[in-house]
């Protein structure tokens, strides 16, 4: 086979790439291998391998309803989900995504068939190159995922869950199911005091111990007589004992509810604790997207736009193409104003974007303002440098705190608002002044950061002496109580988990203050 890749860096410049809005596979390569010696000689990206996969409207629903994901174990909201998505789509109330990226090894980069020759450009660069960058290089994504081992997970938790609905029933498995993803944004590990899951340890440690209890099973064990009422007796007193040891090795407080409820729960069989452990799992998987929206999606963006400019600039691409490109991209950067009915909230592709492309502005052509706010990259003359350093060690909350510039705030008519419901006025708090600059960016960071944007529940206590009631804590922030009756709710599937009672109470976290209590029973449901 020729070296397409040389022969892609060697087009004059009345040789596009393509021509016209119709693709073949042969076109994808030769426009994957430009994009390719762009990425990686212009702008230094270090990328997993990339697998392209092609596929249908109906085929990216079905990715859609399983958050994503290619493979997946079958639960009734994957269907939910798959039905509310088609309805808009067919009706045309709502579009479809042109890519889906799974951070894996290889990264998966699933392109839409119906898209145009330009959009299977753009999408190519935007994902397989700028997502694929950010994933195997950002420092939350290397602590916390294993890229190598989720695909071979999921197939096992596929695999496991069908297994489970064959031996113990559809509505048993589907009840502990429902439960643990009522439970699964407090099923994850936020701190690094546990290491990352390796998916291909816990597959195999799953299938040992299926093998000791078949291996150990021993049915004579029936046929034992009863032991006598002092044994029992005396075994009760040493097992009170033993709680009271028990209750000194919990590690109380616990951040992670689910893993505290899979380990500890009295009542709860084998099959049921890998079911929870599938699905903190796979929740762990998703927690750094949570923390880097922003900037990973950001990332994905200012790298499109340099590909696509790059291939333009060298005649790769034709004057058509560029133009459907940048209609394309400016409708993923455009920001609604606050009046606009289309506003809800920063668009993380535009301020990410904005931010990355100031960013090469500063290092390049810096103003006086520049630095003052940024003296380490004010015309440092090498923009890529510093983007790759900021991609690889920040999240959004701290490259906000770091590199939100005073133009970016002007651009975004950013400023700070003080909303106190106890007044009957707004206030505003921080303007464009040096002092207010460093005041927005300190408060938009804080918008970031997700233990401000997520209930901080803890399990505090277990009451081993008496109804083994678990205690679980939530730590109130700036007077936000949750909602009661969607609490209400979810204490009852921590409840049935458990075994026993579950109480929550809601604490100020700067007094430690009891704000209010909830209380569910053990036979709720």
């Amino acid at each position: 086979m020729p070296d397409t890749r040389a022969d892609a860096a060697q087009l004059r410049a009345d040789m596009p790439l393509f021509t016209g809005p119709n693709w073949d596979f042969g076109s994808l390569r030769r426009v994957y291998e430009a994009i390719e010696k762009i990425a990686f000689d212009d702008l230094g990206l270090d990328c997993y391998p990339v697998q392209i996969e092609v596929i249908t409207s109906e085929q990216m629903l079905d990715a859609y309803a399983s958050v994503g994901l290619p493979l997946m174990y079958r639960h009734w909201s994957f269907g939910k989900r798959f039905a509310y998505h088609e309805t808009l789509y067919r009706k045309g109330l709502a579009g479809l995504a042109y890519e889906i990226v799974i951070n894996s090894n290889p990264v998966i980069c699933y392109i839409m068939e119906e898209n145009s020759m330009t959009m299977q450009t753009l999408v190519m660069a935007h994902a397989a190159f700028g997502h694929n960058h950010f994933f195997k290089n950002n420092y939350l994504f290397r602590q916390w995922t294993d890229a190598g081992g989720i695909l071979d997970y999921l197939i096992f938790a596929r695999d496991y869950v069908a297994k489970c609905e064959e031996k113990y029933g559809l509505d048993a498995v589907e009840r502990v199911l429902d439960a643990a993803h009522a439970l699964k944004s407090h099923g994850v590990n936020r701190y690094a005091h546990r290491s990352k899951p390796n998916l291909a340890e816990e597959r195999q440690r799953t299938e040992d111990r299926r093998a000791f209890e078949e291996a150990t099973y021993n049915d004579l064990w029936r046929t034992v007589p009863n032991r006598n009422s002092d044994d029992r007796d005396a075994e009760t007193r040493e097992g009170e004992r033993q709680q009271e040891e028990d209750h000194r090795k919990l590690g109380l407080p616990e951040e992670n509810l689910l893993y505290f409820i899979e380990k500890r729960a009295p009542r709860l069989e084998d099959w049921q604790r890998e079911l929870i452990r599938i699905v903190r799992n796979v929740e762990q998987y998703f927690y750094p997207q949570k923390q880097l929206q922003m900037m990973n999606e950001g990332c994905a963006t200012f790298c499109h736009y340099e590909i696509m400019n790059r291939l333009h600039d060298r005649g790769l691409i034709t004057e058509g193409s560029m133009l459907e490109f940048l209609h394309s991209h400016s409708s993923v950067v455009f920001q609604p104003g606050f009046d606009d009915p289309r506003f809800s909230g920063l668009n993380p592709y535009a301020l990410g974007f904005a931010m990355m492309s100031d960013i090469k502005r500063i290092c390049e052509d810096p103003k006086g303002e520049d630095r003052e706010f940024f003296p380490e990259i004010a015309g440092c003359g090498d923009p890529y440098r510093v983007l790759r350093n900021a991609w690889a060690n920040y999240r959004d909350e701290s490259f906000v705190l770091q590199y939100l510039s005073p133009k970016v705030m002007r651009d975004f008519h950013l400023f700070q608002v003080a909303d106190d419901a106890s007044k009957p006025v707004l206030r505003v708090e921080a303007i464009h002044d040096e002092l207010g600059y460093r005041k927005i960016r300190s408060a938009l960071a804080k918008q970031y950061d997700l233990s401000r944007r997520e209930p901080d529940v803890q399990v505090l206590d277990v009451d081993l002496k008496g109804d083994r009631c678990l205690v679980l804590g939530h730590f109130v922030h700036d007077g936000v109580l949750l909602d009661e009756k969607t609490c209400r709710s979810v204490l009852r599937y921590a409840a049935w988990l458990w075994g026993y009672g579950v109480k929550l109470l809601e604490i100020e976290a700067a007094t430690d203050k009891v704000l209010k209590t909830y209380e569910a029973a053990t036979d709720a449901k």
